[in-house]
């Protein structure tokens, strides 16, 4: 089992939830997150005065998912999220040693 983890812009939510459940994901949990990377934030005008907004509002979307749908996972994701521009985000993926359905008291990939 692997958790999939990925930051984009918050206006690609949509088209990146649609992507993952045609390729069989059933549930993902959401996150409204600020930050930069090399887009390091940008300056804007507001009554006259510009100010820095240093953090840029992104979400955060996080996948459990079985080790064979990774990849495709991974491919949805990016063609989902991805504008050409800089800040598109990123994806990490980390490995999940248990997982546990609390209702049900699945485990394993059945608690997916």
């Amino acid at each position: 089992m692997r958790l999939v983890s990925a930051v984009i812009k918050p206006f690609r939510l949509d088209d990146v939830r649609d992507a993952l459940s045609a390729i069989g994901v059933k549930g993902m949990t959401v996150t409204e997150v600020k930050g930069f990377g090399r887009q390091k934030g940008h300056t804007e005008l507001y009554r006259g005065a510009e100010y820095a907004v240093d953090f840029l509002p992104k979400v955060k979307l996080e996948v459990a998912i079985s080790t064979d749908l990774v990849d495709q996972a991974i491919e949805a994701i990016s063609s989902a999220a991805k504008t050409g521009k800089i800040g598109d985000g990123k994806i990490f993926v980390f490995d999940i040693d248990q997982a546990v359905r609390i209702r049900t008291g699945e485990t394993g990939t059945d608690a997916l």
